[in-house]
């Protein structure tokens, strides 16, 4: 795992990888209230997740490509996903 990545951003992946979620249940789900934990801002700074307009249900928030690597690496991707994301380029 990246130094940068810790397991907080790693579940936040996970929990993407299975299901994309609207971004008011992903802020309400994983808001903090302590500015050394920002899970969020750290998963988006990483490239690990992405918020995207979908029309007719807003905001929705997805692993992307790259955290659906790092969870592959990290034995961390849901079945769902591991057929599909096989010969995904691995992080630098």
């Amino acid at each position: 795992m990246p130094a940068d990545t810790n397991a907080l951003v790693l579940d936040l992946v996970e929990w993407l990888a299975a299901q994309p979620r609207p971004y008011a249940e992903v802020m309400e789900a994983w808001r903090t209230s302590c500015p050394r934990l920002p899970i969020w801002e750290d998963a988006v700074d990483q490239g690990l997740v992405s918020c995207e307009r979908e029309a007719g249900s807003g905001a929705v928030v997805k692993a992307t490509p790259r955290g659906l690597s790092l969870l592959r690496r990290e034995g961390r991707l849901p079945s769902r996903w591991r057929a599909s994301t096989a010969g995904a380029t691995a992080l630098s």
